[in-house]
């Protein structure tokens, strides 16, 4: 039997975890705590970021922001479907500490699934007039 395929969330974990080095976080310092529930469960991610490098752990350190949610939220989330913004404002999404350290985080979920194309067509309208 194999091994299923992994999740959206454990993909996009093990994908910050080998990145090494994020660009769109080149401003940014400071270790995140992201807490995900699942029933009576919750998975502890810890997120150091050094001017751009990552580094994601389960270690248990003390951390300068904390995100907690439910995993489905955070699901939708890495799947683009759930802007972290919304659902911060919706009081879903619980943030203590370093609220700039959270945002520069969100730059790393993508958008929707057309945003990207949307906004370039967007783009490319502009230019051509």
């Amino acid at each position: 039997m194999t091994d299923p395929q992994p999740d959206a969330v454990s993909r996009f974990l093990d994908d910050l975890a080998t990145r090494g080095h994020d660009p769109l976080l080149h401003g940014a310092t400071g270790t995140m705590r992201l807490e995900l529930i699942d029933g009576g469960d919750t998975q502890r991610w810890t997120i150091t970021v050094d001017k751009g490098d990552l580094r994601v752990s389960q270690r248990n350190t003390r951390p300068d922001a904390v995100m907690t949610m439910q995993r489905s939220l955070f699901e939708g989330m890495v799947k683009g479907r759930v802007n972290a913004t919304a659902a911060l404002l919706r009081g879903v999404l619980v943030v203590e500490g370093d609220l700039g350290l959270v945002t520069a985080f969100a730059r790393l979920l993508p958008g929707p699934p057309r945003s990207v194309t949307t906004f370039l067509q967007r783009q490319k309208e502009l230019a051509d007039r």
